[in-house]
């Protein structure tokens, strides 16, 4: 019995970390006895290009199809005019729609031999452990939009339902971990938080009182994900308060290039991302961090596959290639880092040193 995995490439240098994290995964499947199969899709830029849209019938298709789906990342400055009728990211966004996956999971816990790498002083990163919960599928990327020659309007909009399903995900997660829920809204000034706020606090009264809930405004939030971290496990919130706090959380780790991401909805189906960008300007010089797509696999056979060993494997030998200093141009000192193929063979020899071995004793 086979696992499939749909590989979106995507654009910049998606096709080169997919390739670089897709070794790791044939090499976890092989040790372990799996047999996965990998089929490759068009999305963002390159679909425009090929297709004349950033996600064809195919790819939709295909992902539908697959157990699990990894992808690179989308856009670049070919593509960029905002005012174009088609854009990469639409791809993205109607991806994320057409698998139904509403929650998007960001864990950002930065690695002890990376903290300097961070702008952030080392001793508020020590122990820092969060995961950010993001509605996806909701709010105002996705109301009705206006335009005239005078005005723009875009409309926010959530529903209970929405609300509740992600906030009991969030809720669900906590549980596995520390047990605390922070809730982060605008109920000062807008409907839809005080919306947010009233289903959240509804939902943790009834279904979760084992999980503390603190609500926080978003411009507070904003502050103390730099200032106070540690104080902090899960973090639930709307859809483009998401988009923003998790880049900025981004910064805790020292580089975009160390951050996974999962998107998942109500099955085990997922999507699995890097949070970072395109990165036009390195593409196709074999120098792009690839830890965060081989992290993001590990998230990909820990919540679609089921396999928590392998993912706890992947991540051990991640742990282990940076404590060797197994540094991208991101992470080295004075940029001068190792190749993204030499990322990911570093990975791949800690795997067999360290992974197996101790699983054989376990």
């Amino acid at each position: 019995m086979h696992s499939e995995i749909a590989v979106l490439p995507g654009d910049g240098i998606g096709p080169e970390v997919t390739a670089a994290a897709i070794k790791v995964l044939r090499k976890v499947a092989d040790r372990h006895g799996h047999d996965l199969v990998f089929n490759e899709y068009d999305i963002g830029g390159i679909a425009i290009d090929r297709h004349g849209e950033p996600l064809p019938a195919a790819t939709l298709a295909g992902c539908q199809r697959a157990d699990a789906v990894l992808l690179g990342a989308v856009g670049g400055p070919k593509w960029s005019d905002p005012n174009a009728k088609v854009r990469p990211e639409q791809g993205l966004l109607a991806l994320r729609k057409g698998l139904g996956l509403f929650a998007n999971l960001r864990p950002v816990r930065p690695h002890p031999a990376a903290l300097n790498a961070s702008p952030i002083k080392p001793h508020l990163l020590t122990g820092v452990d969060i995961l950010v919960v993001r509605e996806l599928t909701g709010g105002i990327y996705f109301g009705d939009k206006t335009r005239d020659a005078d005005s723009a309007s875009d409309l926010c909009r959530y529903t209970v339902e929405e609300i509740e399903r992600v906030v009991r995900s969030s809720f669900r997660l906590a549980r596995q971990r520390r047990g605390f829920v922070a809730s982060v809204d605008k109920a000062n000034v807008l409907e839809t938080s005080r919306l947010w706020r009233d289903v959240t606090s509804r939902i943790a009264r009834e279904e979760f009182p084992d999980v503390r809930l603190e609500h926080v405004l978003v411009d507070s939030m904003a502050m103390h994900l730099l200032s106070k971290p540690r104080e902090f496990d899960v973090i639930v919130t709307e859809n483009m308060f998401g988009d923003i706090l998790t880049d900025e959380a981004s910064m805790l780790a020292g580089s975009l290039g160390l951050l996974p991401s999962a998107s998942l909805g109500d099955g085990k189906r997922g999507l699995y991302e890097p949070i970072h960008g395109s990165a036009p300007d390195i593409a196709g010089k074999g120098i792009a961090n690839p830890y965060a797509t081989i992290l993001s696999c590990a998230m990909l056979l820990r919540h679609s596959l089921g396999w928590e060993d392998e993912a706890a494997c992947i991540e051990r030998a991640v742990d282990a290639a940076l404590n060797a200093q197994a540094f991208t141009n991101d992470l080295a000192p004075g940029g001068r880092g190792i190749s993204t193929t030499a990322a990911a063979e570093a990975v791949i020899a800690q795997l067999e040193e360290h992974c197996y071995v101790a699983d054989l004793r376990d």
